[in-house]
């Protein structure tokens, strides 16, 4: 395997030899919290010092916990929420310089899809007009031909067009992923931020709709910012893996390196704690593998944050904090100790290291 490159943005890509689309500086989103009982304001670090970047057809998948950011950061990128540091730019362009009527034709070039297939489409627009209304603002093709186009839309995505007519309400939860799928390829991005695109689908419409998204980016070469708490997912997704913790990146690198060979405690607890296919290794599993919960990101842990969660723990953890460093070939990592983590650290699954349940996506041969 080629030794990857390291982006100057802090996660290395497998492909230096494709533009770099988006690029993620120090992005920084806080709340100001509303005063309670007289109590001053807080400020709320919900993303914390962010830094990625993502090449033409590159999948970038990013996990942690819920609460960690991660759907926070994804709005930022597309300015649905409002940055408070940082730097975002896409094919060298600075995004967060730019004023809502300069953004506005670019939103056709990074588009979304959410988790809620439900809130995140209007109830009272037909499928049809969903579709159609990108294609129009942006004005993707001649009002003439946008009928077709949402037909074309419809087919490419595994729908019948006689849904044009129907509302959200009348869909599937699947059908209505893919109608946000169709909606967000009307305007031909060249980037997808998908955030827990199938967490509220069963494992039959979640594998559908996973296998859709990898024929599209197969097809157009789209690149994808994949989103996910499921592990399993994210494997067979992604080609490069990142892991948030309380707002920031604690690791990444690519895939396989990742999941076989974790240098963050945290990462590691997440491996093994998901579920195994195997009935007597699930037995066998801690059922609590990373004690207690998320802290609050209004008061976090001095030093590094994992640390009072870490079964690996010792005092120089509590007072400084570790910066995210290079420990292997494009591989990151936010520990003090990430060089003398082992594979042994976690459970053995399936004969491999960090191997956790997979989707098994249909059609896919095994590999």
């Amino acid at each position: 395997m080629e030794n990857p490159e390291m982006s100057r943005a802090g996660v290395a890509t497998s492909q230096p030899d494709e533009p770099i689309l988006l690029d993620v500086h120090d992005l920084q989103v806080h709340y100001r919290q509303a005063r309670q009982l007289g109590h001053a304001r807080v400020v709320l670090p919900a993303v914390n010092g962010v830094s990625l970047e993502l090449r033409r057809g590159q999948t970038l998948g990013l996990v942690g916990e819920s609460g960690c950011g991660k759907s926070t950061l994804a709005k930022a990128l597309v300015r649905l929420e409002p940055a408070t540091g940082g730097q975002i730019y896409y094919n060298g362009v600075d995004v967060l310089s730019m004023s809502e009527r300069q953004f506005t034709p670019l939103r056709s070039r990074i588009q979304m899809v959410f988790q809620d297939s439900l809130n995140s489409l209007n109830p009272r627009l037909t499928i049809g007009y969903t579709i159609a209304e990108p294609l129009l603002v942006h004005r993707v093709v001649p009002k003439r031909q946008v009928k077709q186009r949402v037909t074309e839309l419809l087919l490419r995505v595994g729908l019948n067009p006689d849904l044009m007519t129907q509302r959200p309400t009348q869909l599937s939860g699947g059908q209505r992923q893919r109608v946000n799928i169709a909606r967000a390829l009307a305007p031909e991005p060249e980037v997808i931020i998908a955030d827990e695109p199938t967490s509220a689908l069963d494992a039959s419409v979640q594998a559908q709709i996973l296998n859709l998204l990898r024929e599209l980016q197969r097809d157009t070469k789209v690149t994808y910012l994949f989103i996910s708490h499921d592990l399993g997912v994210v494997r067979r997704m992604s080609s490069w893996v990142a892991v948030m913790y309380l707002g920031q990146l604690v690791e990444s690198g690519p895939r396989d390196v990742v999941y076989d060979w974790p240098r963050h405690p945290y990462t590691q607890a997440l491996l093994e704690a998901a579920p195994s296919p195997d009935p007597r290794r699930e037995r066998l599993r801690r059922q609590a593998p990373i004690p207690g919960e998320i802290p609050s990101a209004i008061a976090p842990p001095s030093g590094c944050h994992f640390h009072p969660r870490c079964r690996l723990a010792q005092d120089v953890c509590a007072v400084d904090a570790p910066a995210l460093r290079e420990v292997g070939p494009g591989h990151l990592s936010a520990c003090h100790f990430a060089e003398e983590l082992h594979p042994r650290d976690i459970r053995v699954r399936g004969g491999q290291p960090g191997v956790v349940s997979q989707v098994r996506l249909l059609g896919d041969r095994d590999t």
